[in-house]
């Protein structure tokens, strides 16, 4: 009898593995870049004997809604200050599975080719949400346009601006738009895959000043349950995202073929 109990205890176990090893994982990313990232792993995580399905969001908000509900069972779209917020926000039961692409910001301008060209009451554009706000004002920091109140980090606004010589006026503007708010203003701060993805791939090499490997909060997570963090499928997703040379490729041709406009974050951890 307890031959029997063992022998239906291991069969039932294996039959629990091989189930879960046919499941397919299924992710959650915002269309374009992050979206077609994924897909370059899809082909190499089948080799690998996993099945793995990419689900295409064009918000911000249905990503993070599906994987609470367990309708995916990761996502992959946003950066450890959104994660932070939406956690805040809605309460969400979430865990870090893994790192991904850092996709570096910039300054961008039409009017100029230095800071020092920058005239007085010169208007900026930066993002309007207070997630990367924070960050655009870090790197206007980091160009010596202005200085922010100590502690302020991630999280700064306009209103932390302690020190502006320049009188720079600052205009809010929604982070999808800001590609667009370039045309009416002498500075704007932008994700060069954006001008990548409206067709001005060479704009997008083209920024007075980049943030870069230490700017890692900002780096893209693979975002899961926390109930699930430990699913072997994910980790082993994850793992042959790092290291897949396909990857590596994909990233490098949708950041324009320029390697200052991205940083590969799980290797600069």
């Amino acid at each position: 009898m307890k031959l029997t109990r063992f022998l239906l205890t291991a069969v039932s176990s294996l039959l629990l593995v091989c189930t879960a090893q046919a499941q397919t994982l299924k992710i959650g990313a915002s269309a374009g870049v992050h979206a077609d990232t994924l897909a370059a792993a899809v082909a190499d995580a089948k080799k690998a004997g996993l099945d793995v399905k990419i689900i295409e969001f064009t918000d911000w908000t249905t990503p993070n809604e599906a994987v609470a509900s367990g309708d995916l069972d990761l996502n992959y779209f946003q950066h450890q200050a959104f994660l932070d917020n939406a956690i805040q926000q809605r309460g969400y039961k979430f865990a870090v599975a893994g790192i991904g692409v850092l996709p570096n910001i910039g300054l961008f301008s039409y009017k100029i080719k230095r800071f020092d060209e920058l005239k007085e009451g010169a208007k900026v554009a930066v993002a309007s949400d207070p997630v990367n706000q924070g960050r655009g004002l870090q790197l206007l920091e980091k160009a010596g346009l202005i200085k922010l109140r100590d502690g302020a980090g991630a999280k700064a606004n306009v209103n932390d601006i302690v020190s502006n010589p320049k009188k720079l006026k600052f205009a809010e503007v929604e982070g999808p738009q800001l590609v667009r708010a370039i045309d009416d203003v002498d500075l704007a701060q932008g994700i060069p895959a954006h001008f990548v993805s409206a067709g001005k791939p060479q704009f997008a090499s083209a920024g007075l000043i980049y943030s870069g490997a230490s700017d890692s909060y900002y780096a893209i997570r693979f975002v899961s349950r926390q109930d699930n963090a430990n699913d072997p499928r994910i980790k082993k997703f994850v793992k042959i995202f790092q290291e897949s040379q396909a990857v590596r490729e994909q990233v490098h041709k949708l950041f324009a073929g320029d390697a200052k406009l991205y940083t590969l974050a799980w290797l600069n951890p």
